[in-house]
């Protein structure tokens, strides 16, 4: 199953709701990356080889640029409901492998 790290504007609640079905989260709160650059978070990400999950498309232009990742999981924030959004990272963390998001985004 694919860890995620969270991105800061991700809700507590996502991250409540992910831990309580099993899934392997770290937000930037917990990680003590608060207010670092877009570019340091992606970075931080690939390096313990986690799944960002965000809401800033910063991060799609950081990648298109050729930025290494291990993957992103996006969506806008309004996209979805916070039971949606948990549900739908939940399947993506079941479907893909970490192999096979390095370097890849999935939109949500």
């Amino acid at each position: 199953m694919i860890a995620l790290y969270l991105d800061e504007h991700i809700p507590a609640a996502v991250t409540r709701g992910l831990k309580r079905r099993g899934v392997d989260v770290l937000t930037t709160q917990d990680a003590e990356n608060s207010g670092k650059s877009d570019a340091e978070q992606l970075a931080f990400a690939r390096q313990i080889g986690r799944v960002l999950v965000t809401f800033d498309s910063d991060y799609l232009v950081l990648a298109d640029k050729g930025r290494e990742h291990s993957g992103i999981f996006y969506c806008t924030a309004s996209k979805y409901t916070t039971g949606e959004l948990i549900s739908a990272l939940r399947i993506d963390c079941e479907v893909f492998l970490a192999e096979e998001m390095y370097n890849n985004i999935e939109f949500l």
